[in-house]
């Protein structure tokens, strides 16, 4: 994804101390975090049609470990059969009963499904007035979804208050999504899916970070 290439570009300007350019940067920031979040809701919620896996194998990355795992992601996606790919997307995430991930933050934080994490998802989506977008049938704790809301929440296009993206993150991904994203990095079932893994535990560590130094 040149998004990592273009991240590194505006914090370049950043230092530059440029008049007007910090203001400008964090925009061009948080698009980019929206365009990463998008991208995981994405590869997580539904197989990547052949659109998607062209759009990924044509990205590219730097040497930074974000930029690595997004190059492995695009070199994966450049030799990847749509078909193939599919059939291991529904054996990672849904399987015949259930896959071998369960991509629900009830699962992770309780060991079943529909439990008390989802009932807190939705109250804190009713709060702020955000409904589902009807493209999925699960649950609203479904990692897609959640990543779906922290892409609207940080590039706002959702009217929220300021600080809403932290307490969302905080709430209902932090506790859990790095351990889902070392899972399906750690899968022998599709070499795809393990560059998905890595990039998403690469990107979540990352505003792991970020959400804690902005204490």
């Amino acid at each position: 994804m040149r998004s990592v290439e273009v991240l590194r570009e505006v914090e370049a300007e950043a230092a530059s101390g440029a008049p007007g350019v910090t203001a400008r940067v964090a925009d061009d920031v948080d698009l980019l975090r929206a365009h990463l979040y998008d991208l995981l809701a994405a590869l997580t919620g539904r197989a990547p049609s052949d659109d998607v896996l062209s759009i990924l194998a044509g990205s590219s990355g730097d040497e930074s470990p974000l930029g690595r795992a997004c190059s492995a992601l695009a070199r994966e996606a450049a030799g990847a059969d749509p078909a193939k790919v599919g059939r291991e997307y529904f054996d990672l995430f849904v399987g015949v009963g259930r896959g071998e991930i369960v991509p629900h933050a009830s699962y992770y934080l309780t060991g079943f499904l529909n439990e008390r994490p989802l009932a807190r998802i939705r109250e804190d989506l009713a709060r702020l007035g955000i409904e589902a977008s009807g493209r999925m049938s699960e649950p609203e704790d479904h990692v897609a979804m959640l990543l779906e809301t922290m892409a609207g929440l940080v590039s706002e296009r959702f009217d929220t208050g300021p600080g809403a993206d932290r307490a969302f993150f905080e709430r209902h991904l932090q506790p859990w999504v790095a351990r889902l994203f070392d899972d399906v990095a750690g899968t022998s079932r599709s070499s795809f899916y393990r560059a998905v893994g890595d990039l998403g535990r690469a990107f979540i560590g990352i505003e792991t970070q970020a959400y804690a130094l902005d204490a």
